[in-house]
């Protein structure tokens, strides 16, 4: 098992490193539930939408990867183990879970704009507390996850309005 701090010549201090690796690692596993989530609702939505969504939820599943690779990249950088495996995952996920059986396109749409929500402002408190570490780098890739995440919950809540 590799959960062990590894050296790095990164100018942190070795507490603040700490508590940065956990937090970039729970958003690390809350973006991975938004990408498996993403692709239940590509699999499985159903309505008079079909093909926009079904399409919009490919590109956005898509597109969140290299997000997550970002996060995952911070973590080991900072001299941590990116945290990826479903278990953890599951225990630390900040977002709402997918329903099963979700599959109406408007209810579809609900739940992961929300998720979106949810996942934007977790992104956002996180950019205060990696400035309050002295981690620019760490807060940049939370102002990129945020512009990422807001742009994409104002494309699913067009698909809510009239």
């Amino acid at each position: 098992m590799c959960n062990a701090l590894h050296n790095t010549k990164i100018s942190l201090p070795e507490k603040q490193r700490v508590e940065l690796i956990a937090m970039l690692n729970v958003t690390m596993g809350s973006m991975t539930d938004l990408y498996l989530q993403l692709k239940n609702a590509h699999w499985n939505v159903k309505g008079m939408q079909f093909a926009a969504l079904h399409q919009l939820f490919d590109e956005l599943a898509e597109k969140s990867e290299p997000q997550i690779d970002d996060l995952a990249e911070r973590v080991t950088a900072l001299g941590g183990t990116a945290l990826g495996d479903l278990k953890t995952i599951t225990a630390g996920t900040q977002l709402k879970a997918y329903p099963a059986g979700l599959c109406e396109a408007k209810l579809v749409v609900e739940h992961l704009a929300h998720n979106f929500a949810i996942l934007g402002e977790h992104a956002r408190n996180n950019i205060c507390e990696a400035e309050k570490h002295g981690d620019i780098a760490t807060g940049d890739i939370y102002i990129g996850l945020v512009r990422f995440l807001d742009k994409n919950l104002w494309f699913l809540e067009a698909h809510l309005q009239k």
